[in-house]
């Protein structure tokens, strides 16, 4: 298996910062991210526990990686000093290319962010991405948190609205619409047990490690049929291995993905139009796309793209991943961006 983790090499570590109020699912999203890659051996977990009992650091123990445990309350002012100091063991310790800190879900990211970004730690850690776990079930009642709960969205870079399945339908597209109103910068993916695409989380995608297939979000579903090599017209095409419409759908969720592929170049300017206008529910795309003068890789997750350049095969190649969108028109919308033979 490839290190699709994809941090920098350099003599700081990567920091990522896993906030989420109690509940919402950040073990796990922790356990899968220390899944992505076979060898952990630079990777160093803190745990902050709510008490003086650590249970969290207890289920991370075979993951092979190293961990630190910071017990006996939230991480707040009173607390800052502890975790300065845990963070200043652990980089004298391990020497550590990647930190993956879980806050306790009681512990305000804002003061976490500050000592990271501190004079003290700004040359040993390098905070790369602020990832907060949602429960979907909780947004609703948002109002009884308190300041808290707002600070875990409002820092975040990414939000995972994690346990959809446990709500209705409906619910999930006013939610992910009143998420990006209220905070219009920060990234959105619905998940069930924060099953996310590991390139979602790179700080910049990578031509040389990236799948160009969409990935599943669910262990039990089947792998996805590979992308037809042969199109009549040279034009774009959104057919499987047999020539049928390449969508895979998850009915009991509402998870949907499909691919495009053309030999031809889309207009740029048309097609970062189409980017910026799609819907909520449309929150997944990565793959190279051919312009007339260069090929650049798209990745974009929860409303936000990251464009970098591409060295692979110039054909545009995308992968879609949507809740419960109409397929067939977004295809059409993309199509009109083809450049006119």
């Amino acid at each position: 298996m490839k290190n699709i983790s994809q941090f920098s090499k350099k003599s700081s570590a990567d920091v990522i910062l896993i906030s989420g109020f109690l509940g919402s699912g950040k073990t796990t999203l922790l356990k899968r991210i220390l899944t992505w890659d076979d060898n952990l051996s630079g990777t160093v977990v803190l745990v902050n526990e709510f008490g003086d009992v650590g249970i969290d650091s207890s289920l991370l123990k075979d993951s092979g990686s190293d961990v630190v445990e910071l017990t006996s309350g939230c991480i707040c002012c009173t607390l800052v000093a502890d975790l300065r100091q845990s963070l200043h063991s652990i980089t004298e310790r391990f020497s550590p290319s990647r930190v993956l800190v879980e806050a306790s879900g009681v512990a305000d990211p804002i003061s976490i962010r500050a000592t990271l970004q501190g004079n003290d730690l700004s040359e040993k850690l390098a905070l790369k991405k602020i990832i907060t776990v949602l429960d979907a079930d909780m947004w609703e009642g948002r109002e009884i948190f308190g300041p808290l709960f707002y600070h875990q969205l409002e820092i975040a870079d990414l939000i995972l609205l994690n346990k959809v399945d446990l709500i209705q339908k409906q619910k999930i597209s006013s939610y992910l619409k009143e998420i990006h109103e209220l905070i219009p910068a920060t990234q959105v993916v619905p998940t069930i047990q924060c099953n996310i695409d590991p390139t979602a989380l790179a700080v910049k995608p990578s031509s040389e490690a990236v799948n160009l297939k969409p990935i599943s979000f669910f262990t039990h579903f089947s792998p996805y049929s590979a992308i037809s090599e042969k199109d009549p017209d040279g034009r774009g095409k959104v057919t499987d291995a047999e020539g049928n419409l390449d969508v895979k759908s998850i009915d009991a969720s509402g998870f949907v993905t499909f691919s495009f592929q053309s030999l031809e170049p889309l207009d740029e300017i048309c097609f970062k139009v189409f980017v910026e206008g799609l819907p909520w529910e449309l929150f997944r795309i990565k793959g190279p796309v051919q312009f007339q003068d260069r090929t650049a890789f798209v990745n974009f997750v929860g409303g936000r793209a990251e464009w970098s350049q591409w060295e692979g095969s110039t054909e545009t190649r995308l992968a879609f991943v949507g809740w419960n969108i109409g397929v067939e028109k977004i295809l059409q919308q993309l199509k009109t961006c083809l450049e006119p033979k």
